[in-house]
């Protein structure tokens, strides 16, 4: 294994269950992952113990593991170390007994290991798992990591909690969203917090909106039958977009830890206003209803952009104004901080100021980290003629690029460590279910939106006078 750890001291000695082994999300990022904390060192004492609904072997799950890894690893050297990861892998047929007695050979005599659950299944079959891990003794000493969406309103989300908490403790529970793992995520907090040039500008007297897109060029993805029970709120919104602002809006906190931190997001989420149904645009998009397994009838909605407020002394009447859905244009993840422009120009008419909106402060939330801070400045030559310059940052340029842990990686670390700032807590999740019924009570039409477009016409009347800030006026340089 290298010795290279870029998040500092290791995990210490774990076995892994992973339920949904077999899954897209396990082939993907969770085996890559692991081999990855594995071999970087951090994760050095790991098992992995997978298990889904088929029954399999060993040797079956090691090979549907190389193929994972082989197709979606990107680190040369983490391929050539799967031969030794592979030796860590085994597999559990579904049932207590057999889950039970899997983890038992897999972690053979050795004492005092911690257990990580992680639910790679759908929402509907997380608490079955919940209460086979119950009946498998496999709960002290243990977390679990739970994906999206952590159910579908205020109601459903009080069940599923209070059924967790049954048999799980708050503190062994981590909730996961993978947008906060990325780098550009906690580089907010950095910039935030770490430099005296922005926080004293981080409020409603310099900051005019802001903006979070996340546009996704994919479809369904095969994906109908969770999709027409959620729509882009459920599955985007509440669970992503929402935690990503909570981190551009928190309070400082007392100190870089958990607690603090999740206590600092909760304040967010407990000063929002509730989401009014006419600051709300619902899409659509073209051919949606001939998917298969879609309704012709549906209503869902494959697009939703909204205006939301956080009523507290930072943020008074600065709006928030969020952006997903299915097949638009292209696909990105930003956060765009627009500031308020000079209350009164000094500069001659022609001479280009305002032409292109207010100065911009932006965060590319996509694997490779950046950000670019925009503003204007005179053009070279006679006359005073402005234009927009832009001051960018990338990763992929420092020393540090080899650091970068992907996000899911970074996120299976923390919830191993016992790390919770960067996972949502179940009165934060409440919280939000509540400010949402309103919407979810009394939601507007769904708008029909074209394939390859950013979404139905009615979301330049929502953010008007402003403008959406993608697509961007100028690319990202490489």
């Amino acid at each position: 294994m290298a010795a290279n750890n870029p998040e500092g001291t290791p995990g210490p000695p774990t076995t892994v269950l992973l339920f949904g082994a077999t899954g897209d999300l396990a082939r993907r990022k969770l085996l890559p992952g692991l081999l990855h904390l594995w071999r970087s060192g951090l994760l050095p004492d790991v098992r992995v113990v997978g298990t889904s609904l088929e029954d399999l072997d060993d040797d079956q799950f090691v090979e549907i593991a190389r193929k994972a890894i082989e197709e979606f690893s990107d680190d040369a050297d983490d391929k050539k170390e799967f031969h030794e990861f592979a030796k860590l892998l085994s597999w559990a047929d579904p049932g207590v007994d057999s889950i039970k007695a899997a983890v038992a050979k897999a972690e053979g005599s050795s004492k005092d290991r911690l257990r990580l659950h992680y639910l790679s299944v759908p929402p509907k079959a997380a608490l079955a798992v919940v209460q086979e891990l119950h009946e498998a003794g496999l709960v002290t000493n243990s977390r679990i990591i739970m994906e999206k969406p952590f159910g579908t309103d205020l109601e459903s989300a009080r069940v599923l909690n209070k059924a967790i908490h049954e048999v799980f403790d708050e503190t062994q529970v981590f909730r996961i969203d993978h947008f906060l793992g990325k780098e550009a995520a906690l580089n907010i907090l950095a910039l935030r917090f770490a430099n005296g040039l922005f926080e004293p500008m981080w409020n409603r007297n310099f900051i005019d909106h802001i903006q979070i897109d996340i546009p996704e060029a994919l479809g369904l993805e095969g994906r109908a039958g969770f999709y027409e029970g959620t729509g882009a709120y459920r599955d985007m919104v509440v669970t992503h977009l929402f935690q990503v602002m909570a981190f551009a809006a928190m309070e400082t906190p007392t100190a870089l830890d958990p607690q603090s931190i999740t206590e600092e997001k909760n304040k967010v989420f407990r000063s929002m206003l509730p989401i009014e149904p006419h600051h709300v645009v619902r899409g659509q998009y073209d051919g949606y209803r001939k998917e298969p397994g879609v309704s012709p009838e549906s209503e869902t909605e494959t697009f939703i952009a909204l205006k939301c407020f956080v009523d507290n002394w930072r943020w008074a009447d600065v709006p928030f104004f969020l952006r997903t859905g299915k097949r638009l244009a292209e696909g990105q993840r930003i956060i765009s901080i627009a500031f308020k422009e000079p209350p009164k120009s000094m500069f001659p008419e022609g001479s280009g100021i305002g032409d292109d909106g207010p100065d911009h402060l932006t965060f590319d939330l996509s694997d490779k980290a950046k950000m670019s801070l925009s503003f204007y400045g005179k053009r070279p030559g006679p006359g005073f003629r402005l234009q927009k310059l832009s001051m960018q940052f990338e990763m992929e340029g420092t020393e540090w690029s080899g650091s970068v842990l992907e996000a899911y990686e970074r996120l299976i670390l923390e919830a191993v460590k016992g790390n919770h700032t960067l996972f949502t807590t179940a009165d934060g999740v409440e919280r939000l279910w509540e400010i949402s019924q309103p919407l979810l009570d009394n939601p507007p039409p769904v708008r029909r939106y074209a394939p390859g477009s950013w979404g139905p016409n009615q979301i330049h009347q929502l953010i008007a006078p402003f403008a959406w800030r993608l697509p961007f006026e100028r690319k990202w340089r490489d």
